[in-house]
């Protein structure tokens, strides 16, 4: 099938000149057998779903640059040969026509497939009783294990009920429900019938969600009675309720239930299980087109207005199950474990597109790290033998503050892989990680990734076997990832050593296509600061050996008396003191400085030491570590830090506490826990008092 689909495909002006070296290069790169002959951290799999041979005796000769070398100098053979993964209706035409500075992208024109298709039916094919989902519930030892025929066969019955509702291809949906394989099953029920699904993670506020579902103008939602987290019930129906009171699209709110406790049902309203019993197992896939609307997820923005990102069908897909794989070394047998929602974009990647794709057996978390005790995480992976473990550094800073014995009481001997996810992992995260959790035996990919990429785009993996794994740096641009960096007047840096703004100058499959409703919008914010490029809001430092070290967001970068300096810098200084499991850092005005750091700190609860002592060697490590203009002016000792229930930190209400704004915080319902603001405000006023107390002195 590789060679019939390349023979029609190098016909097309679009692939350019083919040369020897790059046939060569592919033939050996994409054929696959039963041999062990290894490339990067584990055996190089077959990207085509149905390739034949064996491995060749050159393809050991290949390294990891090579590889890469070739997904940037020819893209079009690269990638389109790496599509062959994917189940097509109709083969595409051309592989990609696509124009940064404009912000036009499209992959795989001409091309049709269906993404449930390519996520279920194909696996079902071949093994339907391999287990799809491992539902982790709130309560340890109660998971559910869902196979993949089971999951088709939900999903069939899901899409029935939405077509039977007057859902058409093109509609959106709102799915505001707790990890769950029925909150699965409803994203890949939208795929199957052409839906346009958006997943509202299960903790916004009604307000967040209404302004979500106006935005993208959905015609239904899908919800659950009631959620279930960390031992606390969550009413999701009812903020669905509040929310769909000023949605006037919405003609129907699916509620499935998730508690026994019988959920109020309106006139919007559907039970989700009654009606789906009685509709078919069986539902006809849409023909999709490659560029068809797959997603809408909602991201902040910097102007604090949610932001709908387009993500489209086959270059999402594809960019999501090769990283899926090659990152995490992904094998036939693992059991995948992220813990992430799937209201996030790590959810909808890395636990559901993404090895679905593959046929994985993936594990959906729906617990918090810390219940029903802090070896939560651990006691999971010895319990499901999880291989893959990918979370992120919040949780693990959170972990750190207890005992080792919550760790080590468990096996862990199943695992292979970690990763860490959503911002920069500090190094004595990352050493705790890479040393206690892991035993010192698994590689730790650092992930540097966005919303927008649509799934990881730098990383220690893959490489070549034996290459090293810097602690706390992301390292590796993924193949067709060529990242550049722009200096303050937008000139390109070259060589080693050097600091800018990251972007990316080459479009890739999964990066996102739009922002919905607002394509101008898109294009301001990601093209429009340095034409021809993909900007990524992200700065970043290339290191003499050429790898990239994510220094934090570009408006998290402040300048102190001329010197630019990265928040995140500042933070991976303070986090080193083992008394500090956390710290967020942010920017505040100076009158002469222009601005200064304001440093939030977290100290473990069982500190011998004096808290003052403490926040003096802080000083004295941030001056060690980067310079005395680096050290914070302020330190606000905290209980913890504002996040989302993703576990992002809220810099934003940070920087108005610290700049005493506390009147104007904005919405602070999106928050894990929004009581938090309220205990940060009041220690900030003591701090403030007691400092006009001791200038008085």
């Amino acid at each position: 099938m590789w060679r019939s689909n390349m023979a029609a495909l190098s016909s097309s002006t679009t692939f350019g000149r083919r040369t020897g070296l790059f046939r060569s290069l592919l033939s050996l790169y994409w054929t696959h057998g039963p041999g062990q002959t290894r490339i990067g951290p584990g055996p190089l799999r077959c990207v085509a779903s149905v390739c034949a041979g064996t491995w060749s005796s050159q393809l050991s000769r290949l390294s990891h640059r090579d590889l890469y070398q070739l997904s940037v100098s020819d893209p079009d053979q690269f990638w389109g040969s790496a599509a062959d993964r994917l189940r097509w209706v109709k083969p595409f035409d051309r592989v990609r026509d696509c124009e940064l500075s404009s912000g036009k992208i499209n992959w795989f024109v001409g091309g049709k497939l269906n993404v449930s298709v390519n996520c279920l039916d194909v696996h079902v094919e071949k093994h339907p009783d391999r287990v799809a989902l491992i539902w982790e519930r709130d309560e340890p030892g109660t998971e559910v294990k869902v196979t993949y025929r089971e999951l088709l066969e939900t999903t069939c019955r899901l899409a029935n009920t939405l077509k039977n509702h007057g859902i058409q291809k093109g509609d959106r949906v709102a799915i505001y429900m707790p990890v769950s394989p029925l909150a699965v099953a409803a994203m890949l029920a939208c795929a199957r019938i052409g839906a346009v699904h958006t997943v509202v993670f299960a903790g916004f506020s009604s307000e967040a969600l209404a302004g979500r579902i106006q935005d993208a103008q959905c015609k239904a939602v899908i919800t659950c009675n009631q959620g279930v987290r960390g031992g606390r019930l969550i009413h999701l129906k009812s903020t669905v309720d509040t929310a769909v009171k000023s949605c006037p699209t919405v003609q129907h709110v699916f509620v499935s239930q998730r508690t026994e406790k019988p959920a109020v049902m309106g006139e919007l309203d559907v039970p989700l299980e009654e009606v789906m019993s009685s509709q078919s197992a069986v539902c006809p896939a849409e023909l999709m087109d490659s560029e068809d609307l797959l997603f809408l997820l909602y991201t902040s923005g910097s102007t604090g207005k949610p932001k709908g990102i387009v993500h489209t069908q086959a270059g999402y897909l594809l960019y999501a199950s090769l990283t899926h794989q090659y990152v995490f070394d992904y094998r036939d047998g693992d059991v995948f474990g992220c813990v992430a929602d799937v209201g996030w974009i790590t959810g909808h990647s890395y636990v559901v597109y993404g090895p679905l794709c593959n046929g994985a057996t993936t594990v959906l978390f729906e617990s918090t790290p810390v219940y029903p005790n802090p070896g939560r995480y651990w006691e999971t992976v010895q319990r499901l033998r999880i291989s893959q473990f990918y979370g992120a550094p919040t949780a693990l800073r959170l972990l750190l503050k207890f005992d080792e014995s919550w760790v080590k009481k468990y096996d862990r001997s199943s695992l292979r892989t970690l990763g860490s996810v959503g911002e920069p992992i500090n190094h004595e995260a990352w050493h705790w990680f890479h040393s206690v959790v892991g035993d010192g035996r698994c590689p730790l990919v650092d992930t540097w990734w966005q919303t927008e990429t649509g799934g990881v785009c730098i990383a220690p993996r893959p490489a070549d076997e034996g290459a090293p794994i810097v602690p706390a740096m992301a390292m590796r641009p993924f193949f067709g990832i060529q990242p550049a960096l722009m200096g303050e007047k937008g000139e390109l840096l070259s060589g080693t050593s050097v600091s800018g703004a990251l972007c990316i100058s080459q479009p890739w499959p999964g990066m996102a296509r739009g922002i919905y409703g607002d394509h101008q919008r898109f294009i301001d914010a990601y093209f429009k600061p340095y034409p021809g490029y993909y900007f990524t809001g992200d700065g970043a430092f290339r290191t003499e050996e050429g790898y990239y070290q994510i220094t934090g967001r570009m408006d998290d970068v402040i300048n102190v008396s001329g010197h630019r300096l990265g928040t995140a810098e500042i933070e991976d200084a303070l986090d080193e003191h083992p008394a500090v499991p956390e710290t967020a850092v942010v920017g505040i005005p100076h009158d002469i400085k222009g601005e200064v750091p304001f440093a939030f700190v977290v100290l473990k609860e069982d500190l011998g030491d004096d808290p003052h002592a403490v926040l003096q060697q802080l000083r004295e490590l941030v001056a060690t570590k980067i310079a005395k203009y680096a050290v914070p002016e302020d330190f606000l000792v905290v209980k913890r830090l504002p996040k989302t229930r993703s576990g992002k930190i809220m810099r934003r209400i940070l920087r108005k506490i610290a700049m005493e704004m506390n009147g104007d915080l904005g919405d602070v319902s999106t928050l894990d826990d929004p009581s938090v603001v309220k205990e940060i405000v009041e220690a900030q006023q003591r701090y403030r008092k007691q400092s006009k107390q001791q200038k008085k002195k």
